[in-house]
């Protein structure tokens, strides 16, 4: 471990670039593999795992962790794709579901791992005292970066999930 003051803000510094290198390197890889944003994928992920392969707009915000207002702006741009589409219910015209489509399960399979499902792969292994301890480190480096009380989601992506980012 370091000795110095110098030496351990270098190495916190280090180890806060790696981490957000890893999420752009995915981010990219997902961008070549898929076409896909980290954000879309998740979208593809809950509707894959949802009896009928279908959820309201309201389930995907509330799952994600998302402003629905997000969550149309994901949908409109899986529907260009062809990767989703909105069906009204059949039983009340005012609810609306998001049905992954053929081409959006053929996406989602091509698609690379997701560093989330690596990090909670890892994370689940922890003991609980040692996930306590990363959330606490997490929440403390969170407000150190004044990021404290930024809305986020679960989902690993840098940047804004709302506007697209060109593929790299």
């Amino acid at each position: 471990m370091s000795d110095t003051p110098d030496e351990r803000i270098d190495n916190a510094l280090i180890a806060l670039r790696r981490i957000l290198r890893a999420t752009e390197l995915y981010e990219r890889e997902l961008a070549q593999a898929a076409k896909l944003t980290p954000a879309k994928l998740r979208v593809l992920q809950i509707l894959a795992s949802r009896d009928g392969r279908s959820a309201t707009p309201t389930a995907l915000a509330q799952q994600m962790g998302v402003s629905q207002a997000t969550v149309t702006a994901l949908v409109d741009q899986l529907e260009k794709r062809g990767f989703a589409r909105r069906e009204r219910s059949s039983t009340d015209r005012r609810q609306n579901f998001v049905t992954l489509t053929d081409d959006g399960g053929a996406a989602l399979k091509s698609a690379p791992s997701a560093l989330q499902q690596n990090f909670v792969g890892s994370f689940q292994k922890l003991e609980n005292w040692e996930q306590l301890m990363t959330i606490a480190v997490l929440d403390r480096v969170a407000g150190m970066l004044n990021a404290g009380e930024i809305d986020a989601s679960p989902v690993l992506t840098i940047g804004d999930i709302r506007k697209p980012r060109p593929p790299a």
